[in-house]
């Protein structure tokens, strides 16, 4: 139980490290790069990209919310001694499902930008 209580609190720091700066400084520097390049925003690639982005962010809101709730499950039953309560598992599975869409949609993005293709 200690181990997966501290595996989920280094999530939650990680995530709350990388993901979330990643949220703020990818948007811009996007923009930035595309006001740079002379891209109108009305190109295809770049109204997928910029969907697939709100889409992962619509999927990356509520696993937030899942790990933060996951670190604090985990801490109790470790505290405790008790085993990780059925719940932690659907949370775990509802995290595990919310995380393909977005990974799927990062690497869609990353295609998006670096083929710029004609859609």
């Amino acid at each position: 139980m200690r181990v997966i209580a501290a595996v989920s609190r280094d999530v939650v720091l990680a995530d709350a490290i990388f993901t979330a700066s990643a949220v703020v400084l990818q948007p811009a520097t996007g923009l930035a790069m595309v006001a740079l390049a002379g891209f109108p925003l009305t190109l295809p690639w770049l109204r997928w990209s910029i969907a697939l982005y709100l889409l992962i962010g619509c999927c990356w809101v509520p696993v937030v919310w899942l790990q933060i709730r996951m670190r604090d499950l985990a801490a109790a039953a470790a505290e405790t001694g008790n085993p990780l309560p059925g719940y932690y598992f659907r949370l775990y599975k509802w995290w595990f499902g919310l995380g393909w869409p977005a990974f799927i949609g990062v690497l869609a993005v990353f295609y998006l930008m670096v083929a710029k293709p004609d859609l």
